[in-house]
């Protein structure tokens, strides 16, 4: 039996598709599939994502969604397919190398230094990615009054509200200065208040930071609103790919996921 840990190279034939005709840099996921155990989490799963534009990335529990960036960020190995940021294969790439290609995450359960305080968390996205001490402060300063939380500073991150904490998380990821962020799941446990605040801080993030975003979320009204396209995952396959609109009018999207939300 193979070694599903071993990440096979793509043979000659692979071609990475060439970016859109758009200025911006890309993100270009091809063929990308993950075997657990003889289980396929991730099938065959292609997508591109280009600065400027939020793509939601939908699906069932357990439909591949968080595997797939698990893959792209370097955090699992992958079974086959290839990973292009910004014309950089990445496919072999650990996850600090992923991150200083462009790539910065956020996770489902907040992964926060709990004991340092908000200015010296988002301080650490940025020193993380080699970035004098000094400019990581300066930088972290600013992204804290971006996202509200100036007179927090000084505070131990655990002391933040849960909805605090995840503005704190993609506050650091953003001192990353990265093309893309990926956000796993970031209203989770927000009630419908802190949802819509999200969404207010999310939506002008491409345009003003230069950036594409990945959002996966379980709540189809942040995702409907938020995202210009959106890329369904079913049993870890791609079943639909669109504009909101689209999406919400496609039956097996429909049958699959959205049911009744999509009336």
């Amino acid at each position: 039996m193979a070694d599903l840990n071993e990440v096979p190279v793509p043979g000659p034939s692979a071609q990475v598709p060439p970016p859109p005709d758009q200025p911006g840099a890309v993100l270009t996921v091809q063929d990308l599939f993950k075997d657990f155990a003889g289980l396929r989490a991730v099938d065959n799963v292609s997508l591109q994502l280009r600065t400027g534009e939020i793509l939601g990335l939908i699906g069932p529990n357990g439909s591949g969604k968080t595997t797939f960036i698990n893959l792209i960020t370097g955090l699992l190995p992958k079974s086959g397919g290839f990973v292009v940021i910004d014309q950089v294969d990445t496919t072999h790439f650990p996850a600090a190398k992923v991150a200083r290609a462009g790539l910065a995450r956020t996770f489902q359960t907040i992964r926060l230094f709990k004991e340092l305080t908000c200015l010296e968390n988002v301080e650490a996205g940025a020193v993380g990615m080699g970035v004098p001490r000094r400019q990581a402060e300066a930088r972290a300063i600013g992204l804290l009054e971006e996202i509200g939380l100036a007179d927090q500073a000084g505070k131990r991150a655990k002391s933040l509200t849960f909805a605090g904490q995840r503005r704190l998380e993609i506050a650091r990821a953003l001192a990353a200065h990265p093309k893309f962020l990926l956000l796993d799941e970031p209203a989770a446990g927000l009630n419908e208040e802190e949802t819509a605040a999200l969404l207010a801080f999310l939506k002008p993030l491409p345009a003003a930071k230069g950036i594409g975003i990945l959002i996966v979320d379980h709540d189809m009204h942040l995702i409907m609103n938020l995202c210009d396209r959106i890329h369904v995952l079913n049993y870890g396959k791609t079943i639909a790919e669109g504009t909101p609109a689209e999406v919400r009018a496609n039956p097996e999207v429909v049958g699959a996921y959205l049911g009744s939300a999509a009336r």
